[in-house]
């Protein structure tokens, strides 16, 4: 295929490849950023392309493979290396609430929290957290399944509306 041709088919497709991208990110500036990427990637591998492969095929291969690579390297950008000791923080996301200690809570915060919360939500809240499972804290609290879920749930809304103004 001539490299006109090429281009031409290439232009063609600008529209369908937007939409897609679109699709991968969700966002229209993010989408414009990687179907620039696509494109400039296509024309440089032009010599690759074997005329008898599916050309559109083709090109969407490359705009996921770029947006899965971009994903990747923000996902292993977002990490942190583990420098203590004990190897506490290994593998952390940056958005754990360490990054400062002024952003973090306390361990007494935390149960404070906790221990304001009446017994019915406080007791199986708790047993979860010790790592009993959902269908153990009912038969030990001798509560429906769907109660005990329940009011987890609620005691976990509630921990979060108490600790929100610590972020």
């Amino acid at each position: 295929m001539n490299s006109v041709l090429f281009q031409e088919r290439l232009l063609s497709l600008q529209n369908n490849l937007f939409n897609f991208a679109c699709m991968l990110t969700s966002n229209r500036e993010e989408a414009k950023d990687l179907l620039q990427d696509t494109t400039l990637k296509a024309l440089d591998n032009e010599e690759k392309y074997i005329d008898n492969v599916n050309f559109k095929g083709w090109v969407f291969t490359i705009m996921r493979n770029i947006f899965i690579n971009n994903y990747r390297r923000i996902v292993r950008n977002q990490t942190i290396v583990d420098q203590t000791e004990d190897l506490y923080h290994l593998n952390l996301p940056q958005e754990s609430g360490f990054d400062s200690p002024d952003s973090s809570y306390t361990i007494k915060e935390i149960t404070k929290a906790i221990n304001s919360f009446s017994d019915e939500y406080r007791v199986p809240f708790s047993m979860h957290l010790a790592g009993f499972k959902y269908h153990e804290i009912a038969e030990k609290m001798e509560l429906p399944l769907g109660t005990v879920k329940s009011r987890i749930f609620f005691a976990r809304q509630r921990l979060q509306e108490l600790l929100k103004d610590y972020k």
